[in-house]
């Protein structure tokens, strides 16, 4: 799974790079418009899409362009009532969605067919139980960040929705999306059995095309070159509180951690 990550890209470099429109706006949320090294279910994240400058379906009226979004991270699905006025009733946080199951499942299935994305991040956390547990009987877990070995940005295969209250039209859509996961492969397995479903560079075009399905294998399981260049290392427990949030998490361990794996 993917519940908690760290991403510093700013999304003027990240459109820049990637020949991109900005669509985040010139007044983003203050607590979400720098660097965030704890993000967690219900931030809002950036993300990368393709889509026509009028959102049209297929229409041939333009050519598709890379965009820059912010969206609220857990995928309301189109159908989810209001609990009140343009507010999306609670349901289950639908951070994840599984890559195997997608496109059968009534939360994600409409996403798998038009509405791809990708979500760019530095690296991404889990946690191992390790040694004993303590007096009270808990289990002691310790963070392991997973990141490029040079600091690169990755790229994780994700779903979007917009959800508007169908009985007040007036007022603003809310966009939000979920990352998709596979099985985790290689070494990635030691530290857990899912993983954020990467998609390599090549296959963005693909997988972002707004007016065709996505092939099949690019939600396939990726092969243990997908992880080759992934390092992960066990980082300070400051990251388990999500009140926590600056570069020390990233920090090893007090007491010097548990040595770092290299997947190459």
């Amino acid at each position: 799974m993917c519940g908690r990550y760290a991403t510093t890209t700013n999304p003027a470099r990240l459109a820049a790079e990637l020949d991109a429109l900005d669509e985040t706006g010139d007044r983003p949320d203050p607590k979400y418009a720098g660097p965030n090294y704890n993000v967690a279910p219900t931030n809002q994240v950036l993300t990368v899409v393709e889509r026509h400058g009028h959102e049209t379906e297929a229409s041939g009226e333009d050519e598709p362009r890379l965009r820059v979004r912010r969206m609220r991270w857990g995928l309301i699905p189109l159908w989810a009532k209001a609990a009140e006025p343009g507010v999306p009733a609670k349901g289950k946080p639908l951070f994840n969605a599984r890559a195997d199951t997608a496109a059968t499942t009534a939360s994600f299935r409409d996403a798998v067919k038009k509405r791809r994305c990708l979500v760019p991040m530095d690296g991404w956390y889990e946690w191992v139980v390790e040694g004993e547990a303590t007096a009270k009987g808990k289990a002691v877990k310790q963070p392991w960040y997973m990141a490029h070995a040079d600091g690169s940005t990755l790229y994780m295969a994700g779903l979007w929705s917009v959800w508007r209250d169908r009985d007040h039209s007036e007022l603003p859509p809310i966009l939000s999306c979920t990352i998709l996961t596979t099985d985790a492969v290689g070494d990635l397995t030691r530290i857990h059995d899912r993983m954020p479903l990467p998609m390599p560079r090549e296959h963005w075009s693909a997988w972002l095309d707004p007016d065709h399905p996505a092939p099949r294998e690019l939600l396939e399981t990726p092969a243990v070159q997908a992880i080759s260049d992934i390092v992960a290392r066990p980082v300070s427990p400051l990251v388990n509180s999500v009140r926590n949030n600056g570069p020390e998490l990233l920090e090893s361990p007090a007491g010097g951690g548990s040595g770092q794996l290299s997947f190459r």
